[in-house]
């Protein structure tokens, strides 16, 4: 996982996207370990462009299918679908076009707030977008953390008291 090296292609390619899941968590305050990084992209045709220009130099390939698969991540593949969990020269990303108890892009962008991470202005999802996204996902991974990030939240909104 290269967090400073997949922010940096993607703003230099004015990628529209919110930054959640593990990653995320670490930037909110949790200990929780992540093998991958997670996105939320707006999908308006110009940022799928934006997005397959930024990850081409990086190989992008899907995660989990046969090495010989064809497969091509530009634009009018990611407007065909709408998740992708890819494997690429950064490490694993995954591009979620919909996030479990949110939505899409505009409302997790709603739910997210401007961290400067490695001098980069990058829009994350805030504590309660996250418990609202893990309580949706609903799996025992996601339900797990659940009481941190609202011990999180506790702490946070004590502090501002």
């Amino acid at each position: 996982m290269k967090l400073q090296e997949t922010l940096r292609a993607l703003f230099d390619a004015n990628v529209e996207f919110v930054l959640i899941g593990g990653a995320a968590m670490q930037m909110q305050g949790s200990a929780h370990l992540t093998e991958d990084l997670d996105f939320c992209y707006a999908r308006s045709s110009k940022n799928l462009e934006r997005l397959a220009l930024a990850l081409a130099p990086h190989h992008p390939r899907l995660r989990g299918a046969p090495e010989n698969l064809p497969f091509r991540f530009d634009a009018a593949t990611i407007k065909q679908g709408l998740n992708f969990t890819l494997m690429t020269d950064l490490g694993w990303i995954d591009f979620l076009g919909e996030v479990a108890g949110l939505g899409g892009y505009e409302e997790v962008k709603k739910n997210s707030e401007v961290m400067a991470i490695f001098e980069m202005d990058c829009l994350v999802l805030s504590l309660e977008g996250l418990i609202r996204a893990k309580k949706a996902a609903g799996r025992s991974r996601d339900l797990e953390v659940i009481p941190e990030l609202e011990g999180l939240l506790d702490l946070r909104k004590r502090s501002q008291k």
